[in-house]
């Protein structure tokens, strides 16, 4: 089980602070939650981070297998 954690837009456009998945990828991962604001969540998706375990990366399609936690990392203003 992968907890997956939103970060500020992130989190205003999901609407939770965390979910947990037993997907595959941070693909499959992000494809299965159910946002609040659904056409904000989709544009934001492309243009996030994400710390797999505390490692950055962009790949959506990063293997989830033994990961404990992914935090979804929208860009920041001023940043």
């Amino acid at each position: 089980m992968t907890t997956i954690r939103f970060f500020a837009a992130a989190r205003a456009a999901v609407g939770v602070d965390e979910v947990s998945t037993t997907a595959a990828t941070i693909d499959e991962a992000l494809r299965e939650v159910t946002a609040a604001d659904p056409s904000r969540w989709s544009a934001l998706q492309e243009r996030c981070s994400y710390l797999v375990d505390g490692v950055t990366t962009r790949d959506r399609a990063t293997a989830l297998d033994g990961v404990a936690v992914v935090d979804v990392m929208p860009p920041f203003a001023g940043g």
